[in-house]
């Protein structure tokens, strides 16, 4: 069916299999990272890590139950054409990274904007393939019921906070003593952080190097584990030397060395003109894109 005169054609309207393929990579372990399109944020993967869950026996489960409409996906080429729906579709697209360019506005110009760490400045690229090495984002945003219920949650409890003098008073009352208790861990908190200051600096006066009572509260570490061991020295400069050299030896210890690979062209590759209401999108003004390479597994 085409469309009022004048107007471009929208993308076919996505088959339950290309619903079904986006809907389980959307769920997938992608490793999505955040790209500027046009001015917008975007979710940006790549097609190895797609092409790996396809093929990854999560898949095939959910492919096996009753009443999926999952393709059925025995090799690498089955894998390639499954994920090209997307594509096909414009649930997803593939780009390419490009340099931030300085905007020109007649007589002066902008300096080159300035790179974000993390982030990459990209663009559509007509030809869509799936070969490892090459990027998509994201267009297609997935089920909204999620965002449906998080805002009706929402809803329900700020008309919950606002009619608080209505509560009844043995709700009420349930409230002031959760806050009092909440306000009594608080106080404990910040009484232990004080008095394992004072007993560290006590004792690395009396008994050097100084001792510690666990708790540890500022450790990196779990909750359980905050409390091994109950109590420990302070580490010397030499000792905290020797650990970090300890961690230095094994991490080159670890270090395994892979010849490089270099994919060659799957030869499953869909040549598409993207609409130019797809590609398109008004720049933010102020957002400064900055470009960084990706050293990806």
């Amino acid at each position: 069916m085409s469309g009022p005169p004048g107007q471009p054609m929208g993308p076919p309207p996505p088959t339950p299999e290309a619903l079904a393929v986006a809907n389980f990579l959307k769920n997938s372990e992608l490793k999505q990272r955040t790209s500027i399109l046009g001015g917008k944020r975007v979710d940006m993967f790549k097609v190895k890590r797609a092409i790996r869950a396809l093929e990854s026996p999560a898949y095939a489960k959910a492919q096996a139950k009753k009443n999926s409409n999952l393709p059925p996906i025995t090799n690498r080429q089955e894998a390639e054409m499954a994920f090209l729906l997307l594509p096909r579709h414009m649930m997803a697209l593939r780009v390419q990274k490009i340099e931030p360019q300085a905007e020109n506005h007649g007589d002066h110009s902008h300096a080159k904007p300035k790179r974000i760490k993390g982030q990459w400045n990209v663009q559509i690229v007509p030809q869509q393939a799936a070969n490892d090495d090459m990027y998509y984002v994201w267009f297609y945003e997935g089920p909204q019921w999620k965002r449906t219920l998080i805002g009706i949650g929402v809803l329900i409890l700020l008309l919950g906070i606002v009619m608080f003098p209505l509560w009844p008073a043995v709700l009420r009352l349930g409230v002031w003593y959760l806050s009092m208790g909440m306000l009594g861990l608080l106080g404990l908190f910040f009484a232990m952080a004080i008095f394992r200051l004072i007993l560290f600096v006590v004792t690395m006066v009396v008994l050097p190097p100084g001792l510690w009572l666990y708790p540890n509260l500022f450790e990196d570490v779990g909750f359980f584990d905050s409390f091994r061991p109950v109590w420990a020295w302070e580490k010397t400069k030499e000792e905290k030397r020797k650990k970090k050299k300890r961690k230095h030896s094994v991490s080159h210890a670890g270090k395994v060395n892979t010849p490089g690979f270099m994919p060659t062209p799957s030869g499953s590759d869909v040549q598409m003109n993207v609409p130019d209401h797809q590609a398109h999108v008004h720049t933010q003004h102020g957002m400064q894109p900055r470009v960084e390479e990706v050293f990806d597994e």
